[in-house]
């Protein structure tokens, strides 16, 4: 190799180390004390046992495991073939680094050996929301009282993201998928793969879209509008899931509407809210609780980020008696219609019967790009291809 050629692949040789990130779950572990011998993690979870084993993600598997003082943990292990899984992975170990609260997933420690890169987590025993809503056939033991404390969790939760972490953190992907609760039926957030840090002096920013088609707001899945009001849209939509029962994505088109916001928002303008709950909470279910809970999941999905709540104003209404609440506006989803004027100053009754007015039409398809644009959602949206209907979308 020539002269010119050695000096170029020493001037790129740290580039690549901080690209392949072994490096850096090193720093972190050291800096943060969390470091776990790999040798302890291979016999926690008996050599990575196929018995084990959680679920798989995009970085590769989570294998659960037992310390000998006795904790239950969660192995989350970097798939060496995954590229994009790498950066993610990345990405959570950073994020999570320094975070500490009740209704997000603690992050114990890392391990970094040779090629295998892992980190550990609290178990959370009742694996996820999802699952338990949707899934298991044991919607049961989800009852009135428990979904009200999942809300109520979930919201604390992304309120000490937004505001009082060490940095403002925008999860990106909210959804009933990343709700781990545990054996005492506390939520916590989980994967932070595709999270952003926020400069304290930024409110958005522009960046490519990744998340979960029926979880993502509407300025973000088309202009890459990335805020923490995108978050709010995606936490709107899984309460209305908790107290319909209903999943957004696959939701019952024999039901006149073509997704759960849209059904949702038509009964509760015909002040009809309580049609919306799911049947097998009838025992359970304090009613007017129910009806404030719907509302304030439309408040969180309306079409306009700037009329959408703030997480902290969320955590106020929730954690208050139930009471008049302001009107929501037409929830953003495919084919809503934004108004051109602004909200009545005056709050409504929780079933609300406002007038409609002039409108703006927010298209049918969505965008595949990233945004450049910095319009506001006053905007039109404008039209571009489908996204896949399933799954969690790419980070590009």
């Amino acid at each position: 190799m020539t002269k010119s050629g050695t000096c170029i692949q020493y001037l790129l040789k740290p580039f690549k180390s901080k690209k392949d990130g072994s490096d850096d779950l090193e720093k972190i572990a050291a800096r943060e004390q969390k470091q776990f011998p790999f040798e302890t993690l291979v016999s926690a979870t008996k050599n990575f046992h196929p018995n084990h084993k959680l679920g798989e993600g995009g970085f590769g598997p989570v294998f659960k495991g037992k310390l000998e003082d006795g904790r239950e943990i969660a192995v989350k292990k970097l798939s060496q073939s995954s590229r994009q899984g790498k950066k993610e992975f990345m990405n959570e170990a950073k994020l999570l680094a320094r975070v500490q609260h009740r209704n997000v997933v603690n992050l114990l420690g890392y391990c970094a050996h040779g090629v295998e890169k892992l980190l550990v987590y609290e178990y959370v025993a009742n694996e996820s929301l999802d699952k338990l809503l949707f899934k298991s056939g044991r919607p049961d033991v989800l009852d009135w009282k428990r979904r009200y404390d999942i809300i109520l969790g979930i919201s604390r939760g992304l309120l000490y993201l937004h505001e009082d972490s060490h940095s403002v953190i925008i999860h990106r992907d909210i959804k009933a998928g990343n709700i781990l609760l545990d054996d005492k039926w506390v939520p916590k957030i989980a994967d932070f793969g595709l999270s952003r840090l926020f400069p304290e002096d930024q409110t958005h920013v522009n960046t490519r879209v990744a998340g979960t088609n029926g979880y993502m707001a509407p300025e973000y899945v088309m202009h890459g509008h990335l805020s923490a009001k995108a978050d709010v849209f995606s936490f709107g939509v899984v309460i209305l899931e908790l107290i319909s029962g209903q999943k957004n994505s696959t939701f019952d088109l024999s039901l006149d509407s073509q997704n759960l916001l849209e059904w949702a928002y038509k009964l509760y303008k015909k002040g009809k809210s309580l049609e919306v709950m799911d049947p097998k909470l009838a025992s359970s279910a304090v009613p007017d609780q129910v009806a404030m809970c719907l509302q304030i999941g439309l408040l969180c999905t309306q079409l306009d980020p700037q009329v959408r709540p703030t997480m902290r104003r969320v955590v106020v209404m929730l954690s208050k008696k139930p009471g008049s609440l302001e009107e929501p506006t037409r929830p953003g989803y495919p084919g809503a219609r934004r108004r051109r004027s602004s909200r009545p100053a005056a709050s409504s009754s929780l079933t609300g019967t406002s007038s409609e007015s002039s409108s703006q039409a927010f298209g049918s398809t969505t965008n595949n790009n990233s945004a450049s644009a910095t319009a506001s959602t006053s905007t039109s949206y404008l039209r571009s291809p489908r996204l896949d209907p399933h799954g969690k979308r790419p980070m590009q």
